[in-house]
């Protein structure tokens, strides 16, 4: 699939899952074995302590993971992710989850990713990393 067409078809994909439609995520980059999803931090994904709440930053994690493993295997679904939390998400204007397949066999990719805070201004801070197990969707 060329280049254009990869990231039109990534696009509806994101855009028909209701819980990405109701955060706002957006696909940034979809490459073939790569994948950057944006979020913006808005008030109501924080938690009592003012972080950006744990459960946004795996989900980000989880849904740049299987985007990446899709874009090898096509459509695929997420069968294990590990979330470890490096650092609090505080004060960032944004998420940048930034998925890559380390490994991808005919119906598995593992694939790992750094979910990073973007503030308004400065350098980007990595606040977690997973890896994850993709696995392709029989029909």
């Amino acid at each position: 699939m060329d280049p254009a067409a990869l990231m039109t078809f990534g696009r509806e994909v994101l855009a028909s899952q209701p819980f990405s439609a109701l955060l706002g995520t957006t696909l940034d980059v979809f490459v073939p074995g790569r994948a950057e999803l944006v979020l913006p931090v808005r008030p109501e994904l924080l938690q009592q302590h003012g972080f950006v709440h744990g459960g946004v930053l795996a989900y980000l994690a989880d849904n740049a993971t299987t985007f990446a493993g899709g874009s090898i295997l096509g459509d695929a679904v997420t069968i294990d992710v590990t979330v470890n939390y490096v650092r609090p998400a505080t004060g960032m204007a944004r998420l940048r989850a930034v998925a890559t397949v380390v490994h991808a066999g005919r119906t598995t990719a593992v694939c790992r990713c750094d979910v990073l805070g973007e503030p308004e201004a400065g350098e980007p801070t990595l606040c977690a990393v997973a890896q994850g197990t993709i696995r392709k969707v029989s029909r």
